[in-house]
């Protein structure tokens, strides 16, 4: 019985851990997000044009050292590489203009998608339930999606807002769950251990 006390520490102690380490890294991204906006959407956009460069590497790569492949099938992957490799470069070269460009491309998908779902949910309006609240949600969907596409900096604004006390929330809450989760053990053990159980 004490291997199993063992485990069941063990088990605590990881979960405990990850809890802690996940929550602490959401908390410190959360606040960079909210002190440092601009920054970090720039060193986001970096990542970006860092992974267009890569994948076109390895399009070209595919192009010039697949054999299997046909003729325009290698071009293709070439030319597909080098316009990766090329979006990377410009975006490298113009981060800020490249960042506002992203956001506001991003924001008026975000917003065009929030229309069609809402088109979409009173669409299916004689198939659904619960009508009432499916028409509240594909006007709120749709006039979300239409504020959204005629202010989209404001609205990408707002959603990095969002996203940053989002991530302090629940980085906060997993810390918590990891303290708490502490005391669980602690009391899980001494009734383990009440119990006649031999402690580890």
């Amino acid at each position: 019985m004490s291997e199993t006390l063992t485990e069941a520490k063990s088990l605590f102690k990881t979960i405990r851990v990850t809890l802690a380490i996940s929550g602490a890294i959401a908390l410190i991204a959360g606040i960079i997000l909210l002190v440092w906006p601009l920054k970090t959407a720039v060193l986001v956009t970096g990542i970006v044009a860092s992974y267009l460069i890569v994948a076109g590497i390895v399009y070209v790569g595919l192009g010039i050292f697949s054999g299997k492949k046909g003729g325009w099938a290698r071009i293709g992957h070439i030319v597909l590489g080098l316009l990766y490799i090329a979006a990377g470069i410009i975006a490298f070269l113009n981060l800020q203009a490249v960042t506002v460009t992203l956001a506001f491309i991003t924001v008026i998908f975000i917003g065009i998608s929030w229309i069609v779902d809402g088109v979409v949910a009173l669409t299916l309006l004689h198939k659904d339930g619960s009508r009432a609240w499916t028409i509240i949600y594909a006007i709120l969907s749709i006039i979300a999606g239409i504020i959204v596409i005629f202010s989209p900096l404001l609205a990408a604004v707002a959603l990095w807002w969002i996203l940053g006390i989002s991530l302090v929330v629940l980085g906060i809450i997993q810390i918590v769950r990891a303290i708490t989760l502490g005391r669980d053990e602690k009391a899980a053990t001494a009734a383990f251990a009440s119990s006649g159980t031999p402690a580890a």
